[in-house]
């Protein structure tokens, strides 16, 4: 690491990636606090800041990872915010490529269903990680409330790579709002974004193998000037 602000940054993103294999091993709760509180500095709007996070450990973890599996299996699906209905253009292209690095890690061969709906419910197990976070907004801050934290989660992504602890945001989970809401204490008026599983990284693990790509700058940034 280099004392250059820039730098940093840039080496905690390059580093950072979305872990689907996680050992056992639990993250102390000091050191879950020190991620937290740094990434209650996210900026929000007018600085309401809209985040709730409900972090489940232990027995606790357990209890979710059974019931999301089980709620998976019986095809429950009940989300606070809409899916998009396709993925078209190249943000089809991105996510089949996402998809197909994925599967080739893990073995699943193309065409196979069986596979892939096997490799689905490891996003309800949680990739074997021993913690969960769910992130929910205040649902009369509408779509800003979303958005905010959507900014807390990517804050909050950076802070536990500095930490040395690995993380994967599934939207996947927020397909089950009801129940996560009912499993963790969550109030129920309140709407699920996403979830965190969190933990220490399994190197080991084939599904940790691959990384994707970024967009180059010119695909992405215009630069009007006059």
């Amino acid at each position: 690491m280099t004392d250059n602000p820039a730098a940093v940054l840039d080496e905690l993103l390059r580093q950072r990636h979305s872990c689907r294999g996680f050992l056992p091993t639990p993250v102390p709760r000091d050191v879950q606090e020190s991620f937290f509180r740094i990434a209650q500095r996210t900026a929000s709007w007018c600085n309401s800041q809209a985040w709730q996070v409900s972090v489940a450990s232990g027995a606790a973890v357990e209890r979710f990872r059974e019931a999301l599996v089980a709620g998976a299996k019986a095809g429950d699906r009940e989300s606070d915010f809409p899916f998009p209905p396709e993925y078209t253009g190249v943000y089809q292209e991105r996510r089949r490529e996402c998809g197909f690095q994925l599967y080739n890690a893990v073995g699943v061969e193309r065409g196979d269903k069986a596979g892939a709906a096997r490799q689905a419910l490891e996003n309800f197990r949680l990739f074997g990680a021993p913690h969960v976070a769910i992130l929910s907004s205040d649902p009369g801050l509408g779509t800003y409330g979303a958005v905010d934290v959507g900014g807390y989660v990517q804050v909050l992504l950076l802070a536990m790579q500095a930490h040395g602890v690995a993380a994967i945001p599934q939207a996947a989970l927020a397909s089950q709002s009801a129940r996560v809401k009912s499993l963790l204490g969550i109030p129920a008026e309140r709407k699920v974004v996403c979830g965190i599983s969190f933990g220490y990284e399994d190197t080991a693990h084939v599904a940790n193998s691959y990384r994707t790509r970024r967009a180059e700058l010119s695909d992405v940034v215009d630069w009007v000037d006059d």
